[in-house]
């Protein structure tokens, strides 16, 4: 119920739609109910066993009896003035119509609910993929990518098939219930109640089997993101699992995953299917046991019952069982749909980290500086920076080396906040970064980072990635400074060329040029290079090598590099290991220092 609930929370948007589905249910029920009260004066007048008041009888609303009487003086008198078998004509019309209302009420109900069901669907769409944007980067480090995704897609899917299909029947059936009950129960009080103890034990039944249904589909969605997880990592990883000949050991694991997620849906899928022959099952039991006892009522010598009514009543009884029906069909998607709710929420739930402050401070330029002021960090429990202390001046650029997990990258991660520093702070031009609004303190800095990231998309929209209203003419300029203004001139269509997933359409060192083309576009004061050009080949690294330094002037620059030839004319070069700087200086200063620096120096030059 309370999976139910995270979801008709969703529903608040469209409350007027959901009110009037209520309202025009509420119609349809009440000329279903009309229609079956005509059946009694006209089974009445064929079994003739009802002698109609000749007097006007009192009129009582609230009593069943006086509306009865009303209702066959009414009847006795349209008979004596125009004939039994022309009111069994006009009566019979009459239900007709009432019968067309009902339906068109029921339609308008559905047609105001397709809003409810799809808007809902598309919030919880919109709402799970803006918090996946806004998740920090460490909730993915420990999350499955192919889970995720799971979660986006299957999972979504499951509850507008499992629950939002449902709300029909959760909105209609139980007003359709409650005002049948109503009036079985006031055309036999006692037949009524002797009913109302038999549907606890068949709505007791339905529940355990609805418990079990949930338990089930919690293990099936977890093995389908599990699934997922696989089949993002093959086609990732192609490359090498045909290298090692892993093409069979890659197809059995699958198939073996498979095979366990296929035997759990079997079994969901068998308890699920379950619902509809128990429900009407239990409901024919009812049924007939309702049969027996109002057969001995209308058949006993008092004969409290009328047949006529009876067979009335067991008419307006049956109308309960299709709803009962259906809300118990109902129970099962909801318990099948409350595994993905769940899963849904989990994320939707995860805490954001990175939370801007409700005051945060707006800055849009950079002035005089950027300082670490005894920052360290850690990912899990070990400490990956340790009391980091440096301050980057405007204008400089700074480099930053050592050896591969010493926590380079980490250092610049902290600056943009994709992560938090545990201790100390980080500040430009004194205000700490975590005071500033995100969109503006990332604004302030362009990033080109070693594994280029692009999107299956043209030229022109991955240049201008997140920007809007951008002349062509400076996406061409940007493309010149970036050196991928030639390459692009000579694809078949442009700028306009799709690039492909990921950009694989194109090599490494154009890739990696538009994405230098990209940031030299944003125009930033400050620039972030995470080892941009450590993957190219010698050519490629010559243009690209030309464009960053094309990009980095007049700007704060900070330079993560292996390729120690490329930082040489850096202003301040920082050797960082185990988490800790271990020197700093301008090159030919920690050449000579014989140190760290220069021993990294020594080996690439050797080599």
């Amino acid at each position: 119920m309370k999976n139910l609930l995270k979801i008709l929370v969703y529903v608040k948007t469209y409350w007027l739609y959901a009110l009037l589905n209520v309202i025009f249910n509420i119609f349809s029920v009440l000329f279903s109910l009309a229609s079956f009260a005509l059946f009694i004066p006209v089974l009445q007048m064929l079994f003739q066993t009802t002698k109609a008041p000749t007097d006007v009888p009192p009129l009582d609303i609230f009593n069943f009896d006086s509306l009865k009487e009303n209702f066959y003086y009414a009847i006795n008198n349209w008979i004596s003035r125009y004939g039994e078998m022309e009111v069994l004509m006009y009566i019979v019309i009459l239900i007709l119509v009432l019968y067309f209302l009902r339906n068109l009420f029921r339609y308008l109900a559905m047609f105001y609910l397709a809003w409810v069901r799809n808007g809902v669907v598309r919030d919880l769409r919109n709402n799970i993929f803006d918090k996946v944007l806004i998740l920090p980067l460490s909730y993915y480090s420990e999350q499955k990518k192919g889970d995720i995704i799971a979660r986006m897609t299957s999972d979504v899917q499951e509850v507008e098939w499992s629950i939002m299909s449902s709300l029909e029947m959760l909105f209609r059936d139980p007003i359709a219930i409650l005002t049948y009950l109503i009036t079985l129960l006031i055309i036999s009080p006692s037949l009524t109640l002797f009913v109302l103890i038999l549907l606890p034990v068949s709505g007791y039944l339905i529940g355990q089997i609805g418990k079990s249904l949930k338990r089930t589909s919690v293990k099936g969605q977890r093995k389908l993101g599990f699934l997922l997880s696989i089949i993002e990592e093959t086609l990732g990883g192609l490359r090498i699992i045909k290298a090692f000949n892993a093409i069979g050991h890659s197809n059995e694991n699958f198939k073996k995953h498979n095979q366990e997620y296929t035997k759990l849906m079997v079994k969901l899928y068998r308890k699920r299917d379950l619902a509809s022959p128990l429900s009407e099952f239990l409901a024919a039991s009812v049924l007939v046991v309702v049969l027996w006892f109002g057969g001995r009522l209308v058949l006993s010598p008092e004969n409290p019952l009328d047949a006529a009514i009876f067979i009335t009543y067991l008419g307006i009884f049956s109308q309960v069982i299709p709803p009962a029906k259906s809300i118990t069909t109902a129970i099962y998607n909801v318990q099948k749909g409350a595994a993905s709710v769940e899963r849904i929420h989990q994320v939707l739930d995860a805490p954001e980290l990175i939370v801007e402050k409700p005051d945060a401070v707006s800055k849009k330029d950079f002035r005089e500086s950027i300082v670490y002021d005894q920052v360290s960090f850690a990912y899990e429990k070990e400490m990956v920076l340790k009391d980091i202390n440096l301050t980057i001046e405007k204008g400089k650029t700074i480099a930053l080396v050592g050896p591969s997990g010493g926590g380079k990258s980490t250092l610049v991660d902290l600056l943009p906040r994709f992560y938090d520093c545990l201790i100390g702070e980080i500040r430009i031009d004194g205000i700490p970064v975590k005071d500033l609004k995100i969109d503006d303190l990332r604004g302030m800095m362009g990033i080109v980072t070693q594994d280029t990231i692009l999107f299956n998309d043209s030229i022109y929209g991955n240049i201008t990635l997140g920007m809007k209203n951008v002349k062509r003419e400076d996406v061409v300029k940007a493309a010149k400074v970036a050196n991928a203004h030639e390459f692009i001139d000579q694809l078949e269509n442009g700028y306009d060329t799709n690039i492909g997933d990921r950009g694989l359409k194109l090599s490494g060192g154009q890739r990696q040029r538009l994405s230098i083309a990209r940031a030299v576009l944003k125009n930033p004061p400050i620039m972030i290079l995470d080892e941009a050009t450590s993957s190219l080949d010698t050519e490629s690294e010559r243009l690209v090598q030309e464009a960053l330094l094309n990009l980095m002037k007049n700007r704060t620059s900070v330079v993560i590099a292996h390729r120690l030839s490329t930082i040489k004319h850096a202003d301040e070069i920082i050797v960082v290991k185990d988490g800790k700087i271990v020197e700093r200086g301008t090159h030919d200063l920690l050449h000579k220092a014989n140190g760290m620096y220069r021993k990294l120096h020594d080996l690439q030059t050797f080599a």
